[in-house]
């Protein structure tokens, strides 16, 4: 389980320094793709679509021609990223370099700011909706050939972002510590003294932060509404059972976090180094986030980066994060196709469909990031 923050944890400073390092680490880049279409007039940097590379050979051929994809914040543990790196570039033989994969959604548009114009800065983000909704000016419009199986309300209508997979906000524990909660005052009883923790801040971290929109939508808020979430989470405070350590895998194989929110697919992964750790989802509205997929204006691999949107909505792909037990953003269409596993959707879903998910929209998500600014120091004071 890694965290994922919307903003970052250490000084801004010192993390843009890091970043750099690890970036320049990256082997050099190939220049920007200036041809790549039928008549070999395309600028990839201007593309919209493949057509306008002349069909996907054509952009699988400019992609190759760059020979690398640079990536940032995809940790191998976080919805399958590992494997689906790894089928990229076995599918298209383009090497992915992938830095700083802990980084924060802010740090990646920290990244791409500090590293403009080398062929060391980011080509493509995965971002939390807080910081994809409020730099929009740094993507570029793509829209790939699935564009029509994807949701209207999970996209940008020029493609400047789409939404890639979502995970659903669920409570993972030790079953060999604790019994399992059915509803969320559960959480209040003595049996679960000094054992609840959150993934990471709410104010920064984005997992956190869907977790105090869960517990207020579980005790009866609206998720333009934090205040019910904030209210139980000093409950659990003033009861002992709030536990501010920020957990890991480590954390939880030592029996150091016995329960846990987080997003179901990170929920899941701990149990392979806790066989008694289990996941469930508490009775009541079901939130989910979908993460936001972009190109980088300013891509120094832009065939590359547009290649890589067409394998994240690709089948494939979206199977892939079916299979890391996160929600792709395409599930209602491989449903129908019936090209997964259904078993696995319910599995991965926790029986739950679309029409059970509630989901902050961007007036939703500054108003309770301006809330959880206000109190929530409070609460771990």
């Amino acid at each position: 389980m890694t965290s994922r923050v919307f903003y970052r944890r250490a000084a801004l400073t010192a993390g843009v320094l890091a970043l750099t390092g690890a970036l320049a680490a990256c082997s050099p880049g190939a220049p920007a793709s200036e041809g790549g279409g039928s008549d070999g007039s395309v600028d990839a940097a201007t593309a919209t679509s493949a057509a306008d590379f002349g069909g996907m050979d054509a952009l699988v051929e400019a992609a190759k021609a760059e020979g690398q994809l640079n990536v940032i914040a995809l940790p191998e543990d976080w919805a399958n990223y590992g494997e689906i790196i790894a089928g990229f570039e076995e599918k298209y033989g383009i090497t992915v370099n992938s830095a700083s994969p802990d980084a924060s959604s802010a740090e990646e548009i920290q990244a791409a700011e500090n590293l403009k114009g080398q062929d060391t800065a980011p080509d493509v983000f995965d971002l939390g909706a807080a910081v994809a909704l409020t730099n929009t000016d740094k993507f570029a419009p793509y829209k790939v050939e699935k564009w029509d199986e994807i949701p209207a309300e999970n996209k940008e209508s020029t493609g400047l972002w789409v939404n890639n997979y979502s995970g659903i906000m669920s409570l993972g524990y030790d079953a060999d510590k604790l019994s399992e909660p059915k509803q969320v005052d559960d959480l209040l009883g003595s049996e679960f003294k000094g054992a609840v923790a959150l993934n990471g801040d709410p104010t920064q971290a984005g997992a956190a932060f869907a977790a105090v929109g869960s517990i207020s939508a579980l005790n009866g808020g609206g998720i333009d509404d934090f205040g019910p979430g904030i209210d139980f989470a000093q409950k659990l405070r003033d009861a002992g059972n709030f536990l501010t350590v920020d957990p890991t895998p480590a954390t939880i194989a030592s029996g150091e976090t016995p329960a846990v929110f987080d997003w179901s697919f990170n929920n899941i992964a701990a149990a392979a180094d806790k066989p008694s750790w289990k996941t469930t989802v508490l009775d009541g509205p079901v939130y989910v986030s979908f993460y936001n997929e972009a190109i980088n204006a300013d891509a120094p691999n832009p065939a590359a980066a547009r290649l890589w949107q067409e394998w994240i909505f690709s089948d494939e792909a979206q199977a892939l994060f079916l299979e890391g037990n996160a929600v792709p953003v395409r599930i209602d269409a491989l449903k129908e196709a019936g090209s997964v596993d259904e078993q696995l959707i319910e599995q991965v879903s926790f029986g739950t469909s679309s029409e059970d998910w509630i989901s902050p929209d961007q007036a939703q998500t500054d108003a309770a990031n301006a809330l959880l600014s206000e109190r929530w120091a409070a609460v771990v004071k």
